[in-house]
Formats: structure tokens, C-alpha cells, sequence
């Protein structure tokens, strides 16, 4: 008898002696109280916790998400022998057969999952355990494994790829007393972060030019203070000694733009612009871009508009401007989405700004969102037309963000550089708990620009300061005339955004780095405020969303603390630093080691809302289980720099 018609039967106050009768013999997983729960840990090979892998047992309603610590809980499993099932884009599903759930237990099933390649099947190591309810027995002994690790497994070296990373060196020292000056456009892109976050996590150390490492520190939320005045930003400075050298000093200059609730985010005028060429068929590609872009459309108003523009062998409109209060119509256009044919991106392109000119809102947010895996070999004739137009629009008030994903095609420099011109900014989604860091966590920076061209100037005082080294940054150095030029493009700060950077600086009268210059005969004599005690002086200008107005300008006085020991941005920050410069190789490295790194790190988790900073923990010891200090940095990087 099914429970539907025990059900019925319970609706008539005459039949519930006979369903009292009827209910011993109903079988098991369908009583209403044969009930157990799944639960457990999903990890890689290499023993890093896996985040949101949609987890179901199949033929069921029971479904459940990895958090950021890899677990997950199925509760309300019906009892009875079921199949699990693990789904990842971007991994192999793991498909666990005969998983039994008993009424009142909990069963444990840890999962370990293996990221996906064309030559590999299906992998999954489990156990599996049964507790009684409430299960703490069982969650104890998963954490207990969980921190065990997994077995060493051989890892398959991945096929040849066409990924290009634009080559640079790192920035050396520089002294004062013949380059007082310091010049950069800030950087908000943290796609670096995510992208050597797929390299380690799939076993493969990351191509040298891969890892800018201002890109890793500013991945993360730091405790900035929210700016006080009329500036969209406050300025925040640190001091410590150099984790890696004891006699060299690290000093933060940390910046935080003005923060906007998302109720009161102008209105958007967004036109998706997605690849759906043939390179992206593969599940962390079109499929993830899918799951991402719906995120987006979940926090989506009335007032806010969409438009959806694919391109393939030729561009087309899948979807015209749509109001965002119809999520249904915007939501079935994303999921019939193919992938297949050349690449069109010139064409994509063209037509998404097309579409998004017809469409503006004035005082509004306009913007098209580039998804792709930067494979762009059909349309526009050159890279320099194609820069022209972004450029173009974005004077008209049209902004481009950048979004890459998959493996294999990534063209990171090509996209860094179209996001930059197009007053955007560029990230890397390799999973669907970055898209949601993306599009619903931080999606006020995402879309909303607060400061245009925004510029840092740094002028050192060579009485205190006898070299200085600015820490990554080094394709978005400037001339130092540039910094009062407002023709020249600096770096876009969306709302929420935080900008930090640290320079590495060798104190007057300690040994340097070695690098000198015959003294110079012609430089003024050092006055009053030379001898003082300021190591420098900072200066950053901006320019307003709209471009309208010159720019304005922002200075403060940084004063040597020789008592200063950092505070936990800081000691949080020189940790991911350093760990960027040994999956570099950095000449500049010195004694930089990986358990100085985690130890650090460790310490100054602080509050670490989404566990980011705990991920990163976990990532340096996947990347110190691949031993020394010179990965990504020699000549046998199996991808590298084109």
C-alpha cells in the first residue's frame, strides 16, 4: 500500500482504526518517521576540503552543499540502500553505490573527488559508518580522518594546453636618494587568487607568471576602517619587520571604498555576454557559467534590466533587455544554452555594447559581463580595434567586467588588459563558491564603480628610508608624471572594495640590498623634513564615477614606529605575500619558507567570514607538500608565459 493512500485514509476519522492496522505492514522507507541522516567530508587528492559540491542520493529529495570545510549533511534521508552522488563542474562525480540509511542512525559516507580530465573516469575513495542519532560519535571520527589526509595517489600530468600568462619580473629595490618616487594604479582583480587555487587543487604547481601577488593579498576582506568624509575611500597605513628578512621592514597602505547595501545599488543595466563557442563545452566552462550567472540573476530587482548576447561561430540576442522581476524568462534563456562552433568574440562584443547603448540608464549602472575562457580566434581583425572600442564605450559610460573560467584556453593576459580598459575589473571563477563570492557576496564591487583612475604616489624620505621594494603591482606601474596626467587611465574601486599594498623597505643606516650608485653631485642638500621622522608620503588620486571634473587628491604622512609589530591585516597580508613569492620563486624570497607562511597565517585567521583565510591555510599546505620553494619559477613549466 503506498503512503499516498494511507494519507487518505487519515483524512476520514472513520478508516483510522484501519490505517492504525495498515501502518506495521507499509515497508520502511515509507513510513513517515523512517528517517536517517548522511553525513560527511569531501576532500581532493590532495587533502584539501572541497566546497560546494551539490551532494544527493539518487531517487530522493535529499540534497545538501560542501561548505567551505568540505562537509555536508543530508538530513530527512529516507531509509533504505540508496546512491550517492557528488557533483562538482570542473571534478569527476563520484558516484557511491549502495549507501544504507537507517531509521534513527547516521551514516557516513567521506567522499574524495578528482578533479576532471579527458583521459580519466569517475574516481571516488568513501567509507561509510554507521551512529546512532544525534551523531556525534560519527562526526568525531570524520574529523578525525578529515585531519588523517588522505593517501599519497599519483597524479596524471595534464595534456599540453594554449593558456598565456603575460612574463614580468618582479619589482626590484629602488633607493630613494635617486628614485624618490613610487607610482601605481591600484588594483581591485584578484583572479590571480582563484586561478593558482585551481592549479594547486588539481595537483599542478602554477606557471611563475600565473601568481601576481598583489592579486592574492587583495583576494581577501581586511578590517579597514569605512572612509569617514567626502572621499568614496579611507586610507589606512601598518608597520612591521619582514617575516622573510629581520632587518628589512614591511609598511601597508590599505584603502576601502565606500560600502553600499545592495538595496540601494543604482539601477543595473547589465547585458550578459557569454561565450558559447565549442571550447566551451566542457562542464567547468558553459555548464559553470550557467550555475553562476543564476546566482547573479537571484539578486536581480525590478529596476534592473538584462540582456543575454552569446556568440559562437556568429554573435546573436538570446534575450532582450528584460525586466529583472522576470527571473523566470531570463532564467529559461540561460539554461538552453549549447556550446559549439569557432569563436566570435570580436562580434560578441560589438553587439553586447550595441545592446547595452540602447538600453542605458542615466545615473545608472551600465555594464556588460564578459564570461569566457578568453579564447577569442574569430571577429575583430586586431586586438588594438578591439581595445579601441571598449575604450570608446566606456567614455559613454558602459564598463565591462571580465569573468574567465575552464582550463585549457585561458588567455589571463588578454582579459586582464580588456578589463582594464574597460574601466572593469577581471576575476576567475573555478568553482560555484566563487561565482557566489562574485555575484552575491561582493556584488556591489562587481557592478558598482565608486572611484575612476585612481592612482597611488609614494615619495620616500631617503634620511629614513635607504631602498624600498613595492611588493607586485608590476604591470600597473606608472610613470611618476602620469600621477597629476588625468588622460592616463588608473584602476576602477567598486563599492566594498578593498586596495592594499606593502612595500618591503630597508631602513637608513642597516645593510642593504647591495645595489648602488655613485653619489650625485648635484642633489639639494637635506632639509628639515628630510631629518625628520617621516619614512614617506602618500598620495592618491581619483576621478568620479561620471569622469566629470578634475581629478582630486588625497595625501597623508606616514612616520617611521620603530615599536611597530603589525596588526593582524598586516601579519595576515606579509603571510600571503610571502607564500606568492615562493610559488614564484621570487629572486627577492630570501628566507621565505612554507611553514612560516602557514604558522602566520594561522595565527591571524581572525574572524574570517567565509572561511577564506582558513582555505588559504590549506592551499600553502597543498603547496608545501609539493616541495622547495621554486615552483612555477624554473623552465620546465609545463604553461608558461607566450
Amino acid at each position: 500500500m503506498s503512503f499516498t493512500l494511507l494519507r487518505r485514509l487519515l483524512r476520514d476519522s472513520r478508516s483510522m482504526a484501519l490505517a492504525c492496522a495498515l501502518l506495521p505492514v507499509l515497508p520502511l522507507a515509507h513510513r513517515p518517521e523512517a528517517t536517517g541522516r548522511v553525513e560527511g567530508t569531501i576532500r581532493d587528492i590532495n587533502g584539501a576540503a572541497v566546497a560546494g559540491v551539490a551532494v544527493t542520493l539518487e531517487g530522493t529529495r535529499a540534497a545538501a552543499t560542501s561548505d567551505p570545510r568540505g562537509h555536508y549533511l543530508l538530513t530527512q534521508a529516507p531509509a533504505g540502500t540508496w546512491t550517492l552522488r557528488a557533483t562538482l563542474t570542473g571534478w569527476n562525480r563520484a558516484a557511491i553505490p549502495n549507501v544504507v540509511v537507517r531509521a534513527g542512525l547516521t551514516t557516513t559516507v567521506d567522499v574524495r573527488l578528482v578533479a576532471a580530465r579527458p583521459e580519466m573516469k569517475d574516481e571516488a575513495d568513501y567509507s561509510l559508518r554507521s551512529a546512532p542519532l544525534p551523531g556525534n560519535a560519527a562526526q568525531e571520527m570524520s574529523r578525525k580522518q578529515a585531519l588523517a589526509g588522505p593517501p599519497a595517489l599519483f597524479h596524471r600530468t595534464p595534456p599540453f594546453n594554449t593558456e598565456d600568462y603575460h612574463n614580468f619580473r618582479d619589482n626590484g629595490f629602488q633607493r630613494p636618494a635617486t628614485s624618490p618616487l613610487s607610482t601605481f594604479a591600484i588594483d581591485v582583480d584578484a583572479a590571480s587568487y582563484s586561478n593558482v587555487r585551481r592549479f594547486l587543487t588539481q595537483g599542478q604547481r602554477p606557471p611563475a607568471d600565473a601568481v601576481r601577488v598583489e592579486e592574492l593579498i587583495n583576494y581577501f576582506p581586511y578590517d579597514y576602517p569605512d572612509p569617514r568624509g567626502s572621499d568614496p575611500f579611507s586610507v589606512t597605513t601598518a608597520q612591521m619587520p619582514a617575516p622573510w628578512a629581520g632587518d628589512h621592514r614591511l609598511v601597508l597602505i590599505g584603502l576601502q571604498g565606500r560600502r553600499i547595501d545592495a538595496r540601494e545599488l543604482p539601477p543595473s543595466n547589465l547585458v550578459f555576454l557569454l561565450d558559447v563557442s565549442g571550447s566551451m563545452a566542457s562542464p567547468d566552462k558553459l555548464p559553470l557559467v550557467q550555475r553562476a550567472f543564476r546566482l547573479l540573476v537571484e539578486q536581480l530587482r525590478p529596476q534592473d534590466r538584462v540582456a543575454i548576447v552569446v556568440y559562437a561561430g556568429a554573435a546573436g540576442l538570446v534575450l532582450p533587455s528584460t525586466p529583472g522581476s522576470d527571473k523566470r524568462t531570463i532564467l529559461a534563456a540561460l539554461d538552453e544554452l549549447q556550446a559549439g562552433g569557432s569563436t566570435a568574440g570580436g562580434a560578441g562584443i560589438k553587439l553586447a555594447y550595441q545592446v547595452a547603448q540602447q538600453n542605458h540608464i542615466a545615473s545608472g549602472n551600465n555594464r556588460v559581463i564578459l564570461a569566457t575562457d578568453g579564447d577569442f580566434n574569430v571577429g575583430v581583425s586586431s586586438e588594438g580595434e578591439l581595445v579601441r572600442l571598449i575604450e570608446s564605450k566606456k567614455q559613454q559610460g558602459t564598463y565591462l567586467t571580465v569573468l574567465g573560467f575552464g582550463t585549457g584556453n585561458l588567455k589571463d593576459s588578454r582579459m586582464e588588459a580588456l578589463a582594464d580598459k574597460g574601466n572593469g575589473h577581471y576575476a576567475y571563477v573555478d568553482d560555484i563558491m566563487e561565482a557566489r563570492k562574485v555575484f552575491v557576496q561582493e556584488l556591489g564591487a562587481t557592478l558598482v564603480t565608486i572611484a575612476k583612475d585612481a592612482k597611488v604616489q609614494v615619495e620616500f624620505n631617503p634620511a629614513q628610508v635607504a631602498e624600498y621594494r613595492l611588493i607586485g603591482y608590476e604591470n600597473r606601474l606608472m610613470a611618476a608624471e602620469d600621477f597629476n596626467d588625468d588622460t592616463r587611465d588608473g584602476g576602477e574601486l567598486g563599492a566594498g572594495h578593498a586596495v592594499t599594498a606593502i612595500y618591503e623597505i630597508v631602513l637608513a643606516g642597516r645593510s642593504g640590498t647591495g645595489t648602488s650608485v655613485d653619489p650625485l653631485k648635484y642633489q639639494e642638500p637635506r632639509g628639515t623634513v628630510a631629518s625628520s621622522g617621516e619614512l614617506f608620503t602618500v598620495k592618491l588620486r581619483y576621478q568620479q564615477p561620471t569622469g566629470v571634473g578634475a581629478s582630486r587628491l588625497i595625501t597623508q604622512t606616514v612616520r617611521r614606529d620603530d615599536g611597530a609589530r603589525g596588526n593582524e591585516t598586516l601579519r595576515f597580508a606579509a603571510a600571503v605575500a610571502e607564500y606568492g613569492m615562493l610559488l614564484r620563486n621570487s629572486e627577492y624570497k630570501a628566507q621565505s619558507n612554507w611553514e612560516e607562511v602557514i604558522t602566520l597565517a594561522r595565527q591571524n585567521l581572525g574572524t574570517d567570514p567565509g572561511g577564506y583565510r582558513a582555505e588559504f591555510v590549506r592551499l600553502a599546505e597543498v603547496a608545501r607538500g609539493m616541495g622547495g620553494g621554486g615552483m612555477g619559477g624554473g623552465e620546465d613549466d609545463e604553461v608558461g608565459a607566450r
